[in-house]
Formats: C-alpha cells, structure tokens, sequence
C-alpha cells in the first residue's frame, strides 16, 4: 500500500484501538513514508535532534521520545540542523519560556533551508493555553505541539502533520492513563530513571506543575518492578526512581501499596546496586519510609527534602503543609536513623510577602541542618498560581538576601562535603572527565562527586576509590585495586 498518499483518517481506520498497539502502528506507517522520504529526496539519513529543558521527568520522557524516532529511523544528532527538531520544554519559571521562545527564530531561519525539516514541541510549557497560542500566532513554522500526557502519541501526532499538512496541536487537560511498553532509548546504559507515578495533588501556591503535570496516578507496582527488572537485565546497576513527590506513590491504586513497600520490594531486584529517588515532599515522609531506608542494602544515602522557606507563616502561604519545626523534627529522626545520610535541599528567596524575619528564619534552618547542598531560586512569577496575585518583595532586597543565602549555603556544603576525606568509598563510574584527560568521573551514594585515574572500560562499574583530597564540592581520589 502507498502510505505516503493514505491520508490521518484512512491511516486511523486501520489503526488498532488499544495502545500501545495503535502506536507500533504508526511507528510502522511513518517507517514506510520515511523510506519513500529519503527514495524521492536522494538522502540516506533523516536526523532528529531533542532540547530537553527542566527536570528528570522531562529527561526520562525525553528518552521515551527519542526511542520513537529511533524506532522510525531517524538517527540522533546533537545539531538542531536536524530533520526533526523537539523542543521538551519545562515551565516552573519565566526564563524556561523565554529560552524556548529565543530558539525558536533560529529554528525558523534553519527551516527555510530545509523542506523536510520538521519542528515539535511538547512538555510542561505547552499545557499553558497562552503559550499554545502565541505559538499559533507568531510562530506558525511550528509543526506539532503537544504536552505532558501525550507524549507516547509522537509518532501518530507527525503521521498526522505529514499527511495533513498543517500544524497539529493536540493538548490533552488531563488524563488517567499510563501507556507501558513503548520504545525507549536510554542516555546511560549503567543507569536510568524510573517513572513510578506522575502528576501532582500538591498546589503549593507558587508552583505550576499541578497544573500542567495534571492530578497524581501511580503505576502497577507489577509494571514498576518489570521495568526495573529488564533495565537490570540491560545492564542498568542503578535507578532513580521519579515522581513530582514520591512520597505520596500509591494513594490512587485500587490496591494502595505505600512508597516503603514499593521501595522493599525493588531493594530485592538481583542485580540492582544503587536506588535512588526524588523527589520527596516532607508532609509525606512516614516513619515507616525511614524504616525502609535504613535497612535498604540499595537504597542511596541520600535524600532530596525540598524546604523551600524556613519560615513557618511562608511555608502556610506557600501551602507546604508543615512549620519549620516539623521539617527540622523530620531532619533529627532521618539523621538518627541513617548518621550518614546527605541531605540536600531547595529554597526560594523573595516569595511574596517574605520580610527580613522570614530570611532570617530560613538562614537559621541552612545553619541548623547544615544540607550538602541546596538548589537556592529567586521566587519567579507563574501566572495561573495563586501567589501570581501576591505582592512582591523589592527587587533589591530579593538580590541581596539570595547572595547572603548562596554564601552560607556554599560554605557549610564545602566544610560538610569534606567529611569522607581520607576513607575509601564506593563511587560508580559515570563518564571520563571532560577538563582534565585521564580522569573520570563519578559518584558516591551520598551523590558527591569524584574524579580519579582510571580507563574508560570502568565506566559503568562499582569501584572502590580512597578519597585523597576534598575541594569543597568533589573529592579528588585514587583508585584501589
């Protein structure tokens, strides 16, 4: 059959109902216009190039989509002139929205030299009803746009563009569905995310991923635990396991199974070394989860414990759920429990209303935790969010008190991050060093990072390294036989 000239609603009058399957059908259709593709063109290769922006979930999705294209028969390339050109885009703050709106002129000016290039975009930016239509009004060389809860859809959504010749813009509001089993193409080979739920119930006030990540829904944990266990039988040692607040995991199944018993029963996956996980909200961090910590051979000392403010009247603005003196209550029962865990963490400065008590009271609480790092923002406007509505601090102030924060934080994560110094720790071999040749470069299970002599065939092994020398934020160390 001459696909190329079946048109989107002859190819979905074939298509199967049920995904994944409906989706392996037209993996396969555009497989077949590919090949036509580069018969008429005189091309043996069409290119595709991702930009993924924001966080881990945008990676992980980011591999799904790229084992679609792959799955056609598009070859990855790190240029955006490229064939097909995705742009997985994050919207937690304004300037994520911006960088995607600057490269889009110079995709533009790349498509006019190209007739076959094809632009995408999809991910958390694009469920803001605002930014589809700027995008329809003032960039319409944009081919497919499409957004968080559709993603497995891709290669149905450029069938469609193909055969219909304009631009497709399918939204979904929300959804709850989980399609499994779609081509994957991971960036390690050693390591991978693990989706285990997806959206959020959360609605901090200053944050707008409930609204375009949509409500929580967890998955099997059956379909968790296959997927955890092919990625091992792929070679994967190590998994971080992903969920905008994992803590919450399984509250929605028809059988509810707690974020602990999830992470017991993958701790017993053969094969698999290290756990890791984020992120965790601190209104949902049980007793019990602690427990599962603690007597975990696998899971990381580690722990990602978003504080956002230390001041407790913000934190009930922000909507956080839990006073400065519950988070530093939670602080002393994890560190009683695992000493030796690294605790890192993520903090706003300049959120609406915040006054020079408020900093005070945030600064108290780096000082008292003393985290190995934190992740500090300055508060950025979503609008849609109910503090969009509140009045914000001067901006002179916002500045001066996040370089006072930075400053601190800095210097506590330096004196802290050195407390390994002169001990041989377990560091699985990540990449060679891209500053200094001869090096690579890893991480410990508490995440710092160390760099060391050593071939590239350890890459991807568990090695045994004595750590000479810290510098404040890596250790330089040896390796041991």
């Amino acid at each position: 059959m001459d696909y190329i000239n079946m048109t989107y609603e002859e190819a979905l009058s074939h298509a199967p109902k049920e995904e994944p399957a409906r989706q392996y059908y037209f993996i396969e259709r555009y497989k077949e216009v590919l090949d036509q593709l580069k018969a008429s063109s005189g091309k043996e290769q069409f290119t595709f190039h991702i930009a993924t922006f924001g966080c881990q979930m945008n990676s992980r999705d980011s591999e799904k989509l790229q084992g679609i294209l792959e799955a056609i028969g598009f070859v990855g390339t790190d240029t955006e002139e490229a064939d097909f050109v995705l742009y997985n885009t994050c919207t937690v703050r304004e300037n994520a929205n911006d960088r995607v709106y600057g490269r889009l002129g110079y995709l533009n000016s790349l498509k006019k030299k190209n007739p076959h290039m094809m632009i995408a975009l999809c991910g958390c930016m694009m469920q803001e009803e605002k930014v589809v239509a700027k995008i329809k009004q003032s960039y319409r060389f944009v081919d497919i746009i499409f957004g968080t809860h559709n993603i497995f859809k891709l290669a149905e959504l450029m069938y469609e563009r193909l055969e219909e010749k304009k631009m497709v813009v399918d939204i979904w509001e929300g959804t709850d569905r989980i399609v499994e089993d779609l081509p994957t193409d991971r960036k390690y080979s050693f390591k991978s995310g693990v989706n285990i739920m997806f959206g959020c119930n959360n609605f901090c006030s200053y944050c707008i991923v409930p609204y375009v990540r949509g409500r929580e829904r967890s998955r099997s944990p059956k379909d968790i635990l296959e997927e955890v266990k092919q990625l091992v039988a792929d070679g994967v040692v190590e998994i971080m396991l992903l969920g905008q607040n994992v803590n919450s995991y399984g509250k929605n199944l028809e059988t509810p199974v707690s974020f602990a018993e999830l992470l017991t029963q993958i701790d017993q996956v053969e094969g698999l070394e290290r756990i890791r996980f984020m992120t965790s909200h601190p209104k949902d961090l049980s007793d019990e989860l602690i427990e599962a910590m603690k007597h975990s051979k696998k899971v990381c000392k580690h722990l990602h414990l978003p504080l956002q403010s230390g001041s407790s009247r913000i934190l009930k603005v922000m909507n956080r759920k839990y006073t400065r003196e519950q988070y530093l209550e939670l602080v002393e029962k994890i560190r009683a429990a695992i000493p030796d865990i690294s605790l890192t963490t993520d903090i706003i400065v300049g959120f609406p209303g915040e006054t020079e008590e408020d900093f005070n009271e945030t600064l108290d609480v780096v000082k008292k935790v003393r985290f190995d790092s934190a992740f500090t923002f300055i508060y950025s406007k979503r609008t849609g969010t109910p503090a969009a509505k509140m009045e914000e601090v001067p901006e002179e102030a916002v500045k001066n008190r996040f370089d006072r924060l930075l400053t601190e934080v800095q210097k506590i994560s330096s004196e802290v991050c050195g407390r390994d110094e002169h001990t041989v720790q377990k560091v699985l071999v990540e990449e060679v060093n891209d500053h200094e040749k001869g090096l690579l470069t890893g991480h410990m299970s508490n995440n710092t990072t160390v760099h060391f002599k050593g071939d590239s065939s350890l890459i991807g092994k568990i090695v045994d390294v004595y750590l000479d020398e810290s510098r404040g934020f890596y250790y330089m160390g040896t390796l041991r036989p």
